[in-house]
């Protein structure tokens, strides 16, 4: 009997070594934080794709250009839903950037591209409002990327 019991102290002396050492090595999480990525779903109406495509390939691709020359964000693409459901989006417009902004950021970037733009924000709203009677901004979600650490 005494030998069981030494066989066990050894065994659970022996685990907790062996956990601890391994809690110790597992230090770092297996992901490591990634660029962000907004991604607008939106669905058109019937006879509308090649209006909103001439609109997204000439004044939303010169916006974003613009984003990427000042280095606000890394990239931008729209994906098609090849085979949209009634109640998805036919588009997914996707933005990919660095990092997040804060609010004095935010300021000067409005400010940066309000002078680029050369339009007043009245102008703006009523031109998304155009837009509007041909197509619906379903949703916006933000995600980030995790890469694998090692």
């Amino acid at each position: 009997m005494k030998n069981i019991v030494k066989g066990v102290a050894v065994f659970c002396f022996v685990s907790l070594i062996s956990v601890s050492n391994v809690l110790a090595n597992d230090h770092e999480p297996p992901f490591v934080s990634g660029h962000y990525w907004e991604v607008t779903g939106v669905k058109l109406s019937d006879g509308a794709g090649l209006k909103y495509s001439k609109w997204l390939a000439d004044e939303w691709r010169k916006n974003l250009n613009f984003g990427k020359s000042e280095g606000w964000l890394e990239r931008f693409e729209v994906l098609s839903n090849v085979h949209p459901r009634p109640d998805e989006p036919d588009l997914y417009l996707i933005v990919v950037f660095k990092n997040m902004t804060t609010p004095d950021q935010d300021e000067e970037r409005r400010k940066k591209y309000m002078e680029w733009a050369k339009k007043s924000m009245e102008k703006m709203y009523a031109e998304s409002a155009d837009r509007a009677e041909y197509r619906t901004v379903m949703g916006t979600k933000l995600l980030q990327e995790m890469k694998f650490r090692k």
